[in-house]
């Protein structure tokens, strides 16, 4: 009895996802208490610093710091203007914005 290419390689997925699975339900609870106080070490420096927002992306200015757009920035405000970074398109229009 032979078996065929297609069976192994589908046996060799499943046991895969199914390692995968363990590792993704075994893991948080080994590392629940490390990660405890990793959080504490950085809020503590956070507060140390007094560090502001969080630097979502690199790109251009007025994705770098979304509250501290710079409005006088070409083709950032034009309604037809075309996007120049990749980030701009995740990043979701302001609130007052989407009230309209």
């Amino acid at each position: 009895m032979t078996i065929r290419k297609s069976t192994v390689l589908a046996i060799f997925f499943f046991t895969g996802v199914l390692a995968l699975g363990a590792i993704l339900l075994v893991h948080p609870r080994l590392a629940g208490e490390e990660y405890d106080t990793n959080l504490a070490q950085r809020k503590r420096l956070v507060r140390e610093l007094d560090l502001t927002d969080l630097c979502l992306f690199t790109e251009a200015r007025y994705t770098r710091h979304l509250s501290q757009a710079d409005l006088h920035s070409a083709f950032q405000d034009h309604p037809m203007a075309l996007e120049h970074f990749p980030s701009g398109s995740l990043v979701t229009p302001p609130q007052h914005l989407l009230k309209r």
